[in-house]
């Protein structure tokens, strides 16, 4: 069992996997029970006495024209991994899964992921341009945009090296810095291709390269399959206009594809009949192999879960009793049938329960519940897709692709509870 590089031993790095095994049962109508609470010793001030809030008038309607979290919960943010860049112009920082439930992220909190900075496009000032192997090339403001048919659709964009210090090992403590470059929102927008059917895509055309403004002039090739079935040129997100980090005011969706494809402030398509092989599909993005060799055009992200608590940034407060495991599961290639939780390193596996919309290519909230009993747990979860993937653990991925990449890393997390109700990051070999 191998502990995170970053974080000192406890004293328990050297207790064998038997040790862990069999920590908490399944309860049953049991659980219903014990989650009576015992009558109180003295009465609550709490209840009893009046509190301040219910003395005095609160704010007005108009103190916030637009609503922000209760400052009581201004510890769920986005976070950056300092030493990960040389400049947080070109970096990521991750969302705060392990805060969230249900399967929509909050736009102040989705994970950003830049490489020159945040554009800054005034919405006059925008123009879309299709140009290329195309009957008619094309130039749009955002006002012809909005007058297309518009469709709404929910879906999770997550980057590529999500996960990606874990080919190595257990690096780093948190869900938030191990999965936490995903986010789930619903986008609204024109499908791409009604824009290239205004064009006029020549019987060439077979490929096509999105491009943003930033300064970066971030680009990737899409085969013209994909952009002709479920790609979007999205205007809004969560029912607002995007914000100015997630492409403000255009972005590209390209769903269950890795997220440096979304190409962000979306300022050109060009239809080709060849990949253009820039940077980021070649020295970046590429999966790297043990014997030097590179995986390329490695789009689809496969199926993935994480148990988002217990984790290390959310342990277990409560101590003994009913006890709820949640997460998130999600696949590239469609929904997710199936999740399974393990308490015992992957010894014994339960069936979890899926609740809430199960939607193609979108985020899949999982629930267990149990009553544990104080042992320690080696947590994992297991997810299966509607194609009849089910999700490989860490050490079948590197026996197949080495440790060499930092892409497309979806092997099954270990947590290890400690009896302290503390979690942190761990390998089961």
């Amino acid at each position: 069992m191998t502990k995170p590089g970053d974080k000192a031993g406890d004293g328990t790095g050297g207790t064998s996997r038997r040790g862990f095994l069999g920590g908490a049962g399944l309860a049953g109508a049991g659980l219903i029970a014990g989650m009576v609470p015992a009558r109180a010793a003295s009465p609550d001030p709490m209840i009893t006495e009046v509190q301040p809030w219910a003395q005095f008038l609160g704010p007005g309607v108009d103190d916030a024209p637009y609503g922000k979290p209760s400052p009581h919960e201004a510890h769920v943010i986005r976070r950056n991994v300092e030493w990960l860049t040389a400049d947080t112009a070109s970096s990521v920082n991750f969302t705060p899964i392990h805060e969230l439930d249900g399967i929509i992220t909050p736009n102040g909190i989705c994970f950003e992921r830049h490489h020159a900075g945040v554009a800054d496009i005034a919405p006059q000032d925008y123009r879309l341009m299709i140009n290329g192997l195309v009957d008619r090339e094309m130039v749009f403001t955002l006002q012809d945009l909005l007058r297309f048919p518009r469709e709404n659709r929910i879906y999770f964009l997550e980057c590529a090296a999500n996960t990606g210090m874990e080919w190595r090992g257990a690096q780093l403590n948190g869900a938030q810095f191990t999965h936490g470059m995903i986010h789930n929102c619903m986008y609204t927008g024109v499908p791409l291709r009604t824009l290239l059917e205004h064009a006029g895509v020549q019987p060439n055309g077979t490929w096509l390269l999105a491009e943003g403004a930033d300064a970066s002039a971030m680009s990737r090739s899409i085969p013209m399959e994909k952009a002709l079935d479920d790609c979007m040129v999205a205007f809004r997100m969560n029912g607002e206009a995007l914000r100015p980090e997630q492409g403000y005011p255009v972005r590209l969706v390209v769903p269950g594809w890795e997220g440096n494809m979304w190409v962000k402030w979306l300022r050109r398509i060009e239809v080709g009949d060849a990949p253009w092989h820039h940077r980021e599909e070649t020295s970046k993005y590429t999966d790297l192999l043990a014997d030097g060799r590179a995986r390329r055009f490695t789009w689809e992200m496969h199926a993935k879960s994480v148990i988002t608590s217990p984790s290390p940034q959310a342990p277990i407060y409560h101590g003994r009793g009913p006890t709820v495991i949640t997460g998130l599961a999600w696949s590239g290639v469609g929904t997710i049938d199936r999740v399974d939780v393990s308490l015992d390193g992957g010894r014994n596996w339960h069936h979890a329960r899926i609740d809430g919309p199960s939607l193609d290519k979108s985020l899949h909230r999982f629930y267990y519940e149990f009553d544990w009993d104080g042992s320690p747990l080696l947590i994992q979860s297991r997810a299966m897709d509607s194609a009849g993937y089910v999700q490989p653990t860490k050490d079948a991925l590197r026996e197949f692709r080495g440790t060499a990449s930092i892409y497309h890393m979806n092997g099954i997390q270990t947590w290890q509870v400690h009896s302290s109700g503390e979690v942190e990051n761990v390998e089961v070999a």
